[in-house]
């Protein structure tokens, strides 16, 4: 039965598409690096996610929106962004290996996730959950991922608030990359959640995070035009 929060993702998903596009804007007009293409990559696949579940909510669920879900949103949801946070503090040797490594690694899993024999009879008509595939062992691929995109984003925003503490000048740091890193955090919560068959706080853990994320970015990018307005490293 559909309830007012399996709607929540259309919102979301509008929030991120447009999202997504100042932030390739940004890129676009300051020539920034490839970190700024990878985190206007990653909200952009953020909204793929949440357009899967907003889709599943009006028409119903099908094998190819839940194996779209499940590559857009569980293996992808966070990583693109981290490989952002990856380029913005590391060397590029390093951040092209590590990157590489990432992507190995998501397209074994996505290749699994699109091979696995679905169980049909187990799910629900407007609901999304992991349990329908018949080989779980896959579902063990997210949690790796998701590690990586804990460490990198909320630990590189982490990071750059530790800089910006106590200077005035960079408060707008200091704030806007606390606002990040929580934000950054809460999807990962949400999809926990998912395991137990909860989908619903997923849902509302998306768009309170990705809000979060935009709140730090408009903080970083008020107080310092100079700046790269996402996770800026002092």
């Amino acid at each position: 039965m559909r309830t007012w929060v399996h709607f929540i993702p259309i919102v979301t998903t509008i929030f991120a598409f447009t999202f997504a596009m100042v932030l390739f804007r940004h890129y676009r007009e300051r020539g920034s690096g490839p970190h700024m293409w990878w985190w206007a990559f990653g909200v952009l696949l953020y909204g793929v996610g949440t357009l899967t579940e907003g889709l599943v909510t009006l028409f119903g669920w099908h094998p190819v929106l839940f194996r779209s879900w499940y590559i857009s949103g569980a293996l992808l949801g966070g990583a693109p962004l981290a490989t952002g946070t990856v380029y913005l503090l590391l060397n590029r040797r390093l951040a092209h290996r590590l990157t590489a490594g990432l992507m190995a690694v998501v397209a074994v899993a996505a290749t699994c996730v699109l091979l696995t024999p679905l169980d049909t009879a187990a799910a629900e008509a407007h609901r999304l959950t992991g349990s329908v595939m018949e080989w779980q062992w896959v579902r063990g691929f997210s949690p790796f991922i998701n590690l990586y995109a804990v460490i990198f984003l909320v630990g590189g925003a982490i990071l750059s608030a530790f800089r910006a503490r106590g200077d005035q000048a960079q408060r707008h740091r200091y704030v806007g990359n606390i606002w990040i890193a929580v934000g950054a955090i809460l999807p990962g919560i949400g999809g926990s959640f998912t395991r137990f068959g909860m989908v619903e706080v997923l849902y509302v853990t998306e768009l309170v995070g990705l809000a979060m994320i935009w709140i730090g970015y408009r903080t970083v990018a008020g107080g310092g035009r100079r700046a790269d307005p996402v996770m800026a490293v002092a």
